[in-house]
């Protein structure tokens, strides 16, 4: 155990959290005050509570593990082996059920939208993911593990929470794990954005010599990572909600600039706007478009801010 005031190391969580569970697997020996213990422990911090449901889906999905039950004496020599295979089995789950993989054949399917595509993809749990444009989703959904990994895109994610199983999403080298939970997962060229409408979600990076990095995300909250740095700032449920006007086939700008919003529309559309004019890019715009419907959102640039649009075919020139 730590000295109090000190910080744990993601490390030291997790023999605590190994610890624990194997002290738990002797019932003669768990008291009613050792359950206290460890409901205080898992209290203090989300990553105490992030650790240790990993550690006990591992847990039980290894049959190597569960069948450990010596006597007493034996289990206390024993114990710091079982912490090592422990830590590591938490290791194993956290990048991905590697345990799981070798134990039990994986139940892997994958999910994509092609340019301009929207699907609800729906699970026997109850939870759904809807894919947005140009979206690639695998899936390890079984009754050991719920694992995706967001390979490109974005995805909104309505989880139907369950301790026991928590549902993890890999994102590059960055893990979200659900804690009960509505949240947007956005994958492109500038980096990730995660954006939390209701309930909580633990961000944090795989590697784990990059644990300052970690996050517990609460309604409003969103985290941008750009250049393996990663920020959190607050939104309201407005803008979150107008973040999320895709799901109903259209797109909101509210004073948003020429440049903004054409990126936005030209991840929809095989056709593309382009702004061939720098001196324009900052001018800005509102309304609610389509987001098939590139042709709309330059008619009103050419009503609202007096712009010349051309058309050769395959693009949309917007320039003054």
């Amino acid at each position: 155990m730590s000295e109090p005031g000190t910080i744990d190391t993601r490390q030291e969580i997790e023999a605590r959290a190994a610890e624990w569970l194997i002290e738990r697997q002797d019932p003669e020996s768990w008291s009613a005050e050792d359950q206290d213990a460890l409901d205080a422990w898992l209290a203090q911090s989300p990553a105490h509570e992030v650790a240790f449901l990993r550690l006990e889906e591992a847990w039980c999905r290894s049959e190597k593990l569960s069948a450990l039950h010596p006597p007493a004496e034996a289990r206390a020599r024993r114990l710091p082996l079982m912490l090592r295979i422990a830590a590591a089995l938490v290791i194993a789950a956290a990048i991905g059920g590697v345990v799981a993989t070798r134990l039990s054949p994986p139940n892997e399917r994958v999910f994509s939208t092609q340019v301009g595509g929207h699907e609800v993809v729906s699970f026997a749990d109850g939870s759904k993911v809807e894919l947005n444009t140009n979206t690639t989703l695998r899936t390890r959904m079984t009754t050991q593990e719920r694992v995706v990994w967001l390979d490109k895109g974005e995805a909104f994610f309505q989880i139907k929470h369950d301790a026991a199983h928590p549902f993890v999403v890999m994102v590059g080298d960055r893990r979200i794990t659900d804690l009960g939970t509505q949240f947007v997962v956005r994958r492109g060229p500038g980096g990730l954005k995660v954006a939390v409408m209701q309930g909580r979600v633990w961000f944090d990076p795989a590697d784990r010599q990059q644990a300052s990095q970690s996050a517990m995300l609460i309604p409003g909250d969103v985290a941008t990572v750009s250049q393996d740095k990663m920020r959190v700032t607050h939104a309201s449920q407005r803008a979150l909600a107008k973040g999320l006007s895709w799901r109903r086939g259209v797109l909101v700008f509210d004073n948003t600039t020429l440049a903004d919003a054409a990126a936005e529309l030209n991840r929809y559309n095989s056709k593309k706007l382009v702004i061939a004019d720098p001196a324009i890019a900052s001018e800005t715009i509102g309304g609610t478009f389509g987001t098939n419907d590139i042709e709309a959102f330059a008619r009103v640039a050419r009503t609202a801010l007096g712009l010349h649009v051309a058309n050769n075919g395959a693009e949309l020139i917007l320039f003054r």
